[in-house]
């Protein structure tokens, strides 16, 4: 299996914010925004292990800025960090200004994939290797956060967290 780099994986997704999907306050829903989220995130996770692909946690969303009726919103995804049959997902949330074009993150979530068979059962997936600052720092960051979600669901004793107890020492 080669080594892959996270920008073979990267899935941007382009798309107007309708009235039917908005709020009361005309707002995307946040759930909608979501969906748009998991379908950019699974596209980038078959990129990546070319293979049938599913969700298994949406580990972190942040809205940190409603999107108004009328936006053009874009999402963007990439592989963050491949483990053995899962892969983390980190998306950017941008939306661009009518007037001037000028894009804005507006949001980010990390969602996290497996790789499945055709009876569903998880599959190895490819190395990932990241290439700019950024990468690096979401590659590095995600043992953390994988990490921290197996202690909280009690995969992992608290000990065994090397990466996390790394960060108090």
């Amino acid at each position: 299996m080669s080594i892959k780099t996270p920008e073979q994986s990267r899935t941007i997704m382009t798309d107007l914010v309708l009235p039917s999907e908005t709020n009361p306050l005309n707002n995307l829903f946040g759930g909608e925004l979501l969906a748009r989220m998991d379908r950019a995130a699974s596209i980038a996770a078959r990129r990546h292990s070319r293979r049938i692909v599913v969700t298994a946690s949406v580990n972190h969303v942040e809205f940190n800025r409603a999107v108004p009726v009328g936006s053009v919103v874009t999402v963007e995804a990439k592989v963050s960090r491949a483990f053995r049959s899962s892969m983390e997902i980190y998306l950017d949330v941008w939306i661009e200004d009518r007037e001037s074009g000028q894009k804005t993150k507006a949001n980010e979530a990390i969602y996290t994939f497996v790789a499945v068979d055709e009876t569903g059962r998880p599959v190895e997936v490819p190395e990932l290797t990241p290439e700019t600052d950024l990468e690096k720092e979401r590659y590095n960051s995600a043992l953390r956060r994988k990490q921290l979600s197996l202690v909280i669901a009690g995969k992992m004793k608290p000990a065994e967290a090397t990466e996390l107890k790394a960060l108090f020492v």
